[in-house]
């Protein structure tokens, strides 16, 4: 498990954040309660030998020899994540609901994706007691929360209002899933959340594709142009996210500098100046533009306002 944010507001009608991020389950999930997991859903003592001989297959290391592994998911596995999933949704999921239903006096959101977590809470007082019940079901469950990435942090409507009545800053922000998270306004003045692709992962991409590239310097155009628009395509595809299109701009302009200084190095004769390299991408690259639906609009879909009993 990797990370946790919580959220809630004293006002009772905003959001304060936090963001525990436990450590990887793949390392620390205990077999013997994994088994028993997996038997409340799976009867057949087949299916329950083979997940056994999953878990105890070990782990190779650089030398070569094999060392047996007693806690955690077999490293690489495809079965990892499965597993994992599995352990996660007995050790949190089904608790923390419980722990909504039983013990929180507002609101509260939880979202998961694999073993990263967002939790939200109407009130400051929720969310502390959460973070403190779950360090102990964690602890019962051979999980930890990392030290290091495990906070609480106000965030949501009121959050820059009541830090600066304080006098504090604004409000913190937080990652999730490739994106860093920011309080922000719209046009109107109200609040919006804002998403923002991460610096550090998109440095880390264009550092990839900056390799690739000199890989591919002596292609013709046409192949590396055909290259640079499947790359552009997936990248927009998840992170051309409402109130992120200063960031899929910057993205691609940094692939049209980097395809430039490409063909400059092919020779020193090459004369690929701005004006043509900028006529070359338009003809090659996709011009970042918003691909996915505000949530409001998302949410619409799957939770239909008309429906008999909505």
């Amino acid at each position: 498990m990797r990370e946790i944010r919580t959220a809630g507001s004293a006002r009772g009608d905003g959001y304060k954040g936090a963001t525990p991020r436990p450590v990887s389950t793949h390392h620390t999930v205990s077999h013997d309660w994994l088994i028993r997991f997996v038997e409340h859903r799976i009867g057949d003592p087949r299916i329950i030998r083979l997940i056994r001989k999953w878990l105890k297959a070990g782990v190779t290391e650089e030398d070569g020899e094999v060392t047996a592994t007693e806690v955690g998911t077999p490293q690489g596995a495809v079965v990892s994540p499965l597993l994992a999933n599995v352990y996660l949704h007995y050790v949190f999921d089904l608790w923390a609901e419980w722990w909504r239903k039983h013990h929180a006096r507002g609101n509260v959101i939880l979202v998961r994706y694999a073993d990263d977590i967002v939790a939200g809470f109407e009130h400051e007082a929720d969310a502390k007691r959460f973070l403190a019940d779950m360090r102990q079901r964690m602890e019962k469950f051979a999980l930890s929360l990392h030290p290091d990435k495990t906070r609480l942090i106000e965030f949501g409507r009121f959050a820059a209002e009541d830090r600066s009545k304080r006098g504090l800053g604004k409000p913190e922000t937080f990652n999730f899933l490739g994106f860093t998270h920011i309080c922000g306004r719209s046009l109107q003045g109200k609040f919006l959340l804002h998403r923002k692709s991460r610096r550090d992962r998109m440095r880390t991409k264009l550092q990839e594709i900056k390799a690739e590239l000199r890989r591919r310097m002596h292609l013709t155009i046409h192949e590396q142009g055909k290259w640079l628009r499947q790359v552009v395509i997936g990248y927009f595809a998840y992170h051309a996210v409402p109130t992120n299109i200063k960031s899929i701009s910057a993205f691609r302009n940094h692939i049209v500098n980097l395809w430039r200084r490409t063909l400059r190095r092919r020779s020193q004769k090459d004369h690929t100046t701005w004006r043509r390299i900028l006529r070359i991408a338009s003809a090659w690259l996709p011009a970042p533009r918003i691909l996915h639906p505000w949530p409001r609009v998302r949410f619409a879909v799957k939770h239909p306002r008309w429906e008999p009993g909505a």
